[in-house]
């Protein structure tokens, strides 16, 4: 793997698409000035985006490492960063550096397994780039399901992806929610962790499980009652990360840094450091 050893040393990337997802949330396709991937990585990592005089901030790589041309990231519009971001068009200059952290057990724990992918919102950015891997691999791989709510269709990040690509992918099943009943909308309405509840999955599956505190509360409680246990439940807390370094502490979370011990992590691990995360 072509991975950056300066960590501190950006490179210049280029903004060469904006997609509108929903509302509150653009998709940045980013390459280098020469119109390559600046870096390689793995399902789960981040990159740090800067805008001089600006700030900087840390992201999920959206897109899988399969895709060799470009990088990209779902952002949601949150801060001074994200605010600027969404402002920039196409052609505009950034800075870009990474990757960062450990990424999901791709190659390792989850080879072989039934995958199960469970994701609230924006939540879904960080598991397209595992989501995207798995399926251009798909014979590494057990049977797929993804579970992904929202407060609304329009809030559904990737909709278009879901609905033309991994929704009739063989050997993928999407099971897709949103909060209330809504005009137009014809699928499934109510919370994910009911959700979960509801489809009465198997315990022969891996979790990944992405999406804010009080879902992932509520739907580990769920699948509790299913009879999964923790050790076969996969997390990221890449929202913890700062420098991304191990250098400002910002991280820390009981004996672990979440940047350099992180941010993929599986439940049972988390169950060893204090309830801060």
């Amino acid at each position: 793997m072509n991975t950056r050893k300066e960590p501190l040393i950006p490179t210049v990337g280029v903004i060469t698409d904006v997609r509108l997802d929903t509302p509150d949330i653009k998709t940045f396709r980013v390459v280098t000035p020469d119109g390559k991937k600046a870096f390689d990585h793995m399902p789960g990592q981040c990159a740090m985006l800067s805008i001089p005089g600006v700030g900087e901030a840390m992201f999920s790589i959206t897109s899988s490492p399969t895709n060799t041309e470009y990088m990209e990231f779902s952002i949601k519009k949150c801060g001074c960063v994200t605010e600027w971001l969404h402002q920039a068009e196409v052609g505009q200059n950034i800075t870009i550096r990474g990757p960062y952290g450990k990424p999901f057990p791709v190659d390792t724990e989850f080879a072989g397994k039934n995958l199960l992918f469970i994701a609230g919102g924006v939540a879904l950015a960080p598991l397209r780039s595992v989501i995207n891997y798995v399926r251009h691999y798909k014979d590494r791989y057990g049977k797929i399901d993804i579970v992904y709510g929202a407060r609304s269709k329009e809030d559904l990040l990737q909709y278009r992806e879901i609905i033309e690509e991994w929704s009739v992918d063989e050997g993928v099943t999407v099971h897709l929610t949103i909060d209330r009943e809504q005009e137009g909308w014809d699928g499934h309405v109510g919370f994910v962790p009911n959700y979960v509840k509801e489809l009465g999955f198997d315990t022969d599956k891996t979790v990944i499980l992405c999406g804010p505190p009080i879902m992932i509360k509520f739907t580990l409680a769920g699948l509790t009652e299913l009879g999964f246990v923790k050790d076969q439940v996969y997390t990221t807390l890449e929202l913890k990360m700062k420098c991304a370094i191990g250098k400002c502490g910002r991280c820390n979370v009981g004996s672990k840094y979440v940047c350099k011990d992180g941010p993929v992590f599986r439940l049972d691990e988390l169950d060893e450091l204090p309830n801060e995360y």
